[in-house]
């Protein structure tokens, strides 16, 4: 693996581990793909390190059983922003 792609992996993957962030937010920051960031810190990351990827994953299980509760109160702000005129 070339060494540029081990330090992108490295920061992203530290990037998550320090911040929870969900694979998502952590796209936006490095400019990438949400399907880069997946790739590179569920497949890539185990060959580079293994405990990093140990901490990245129990990251992502987090965010993934969240889910559900983010969305819902992303739709609630939405409607109430609506209701009290989009302020």
């Amino acid at each position: 693996m070339r060494e540029y792609l081990k330090q992108r992996i490295l920061e992203e993957a530290r990037y998550i581990a320090e911040t929870k962030s969900t694979v998502r937010h952590t796209a936006k920051v490095f400019l990438s793909s949400k399907s880069t960031v997946h790739k590179d810190v569920t497949e890539r990351l185990i060959e580079i390190d293994k405990k990093l990827y140990d901490e990245v994953r129990k990251v992502l299980e987090i965010n993934l059983s969240e889910r559900h509760i983010r969305g819902g109160l992303a739709t609630k702000r939405k409607y109430m922003k609506e209701k009290n005129g989009g302020k």
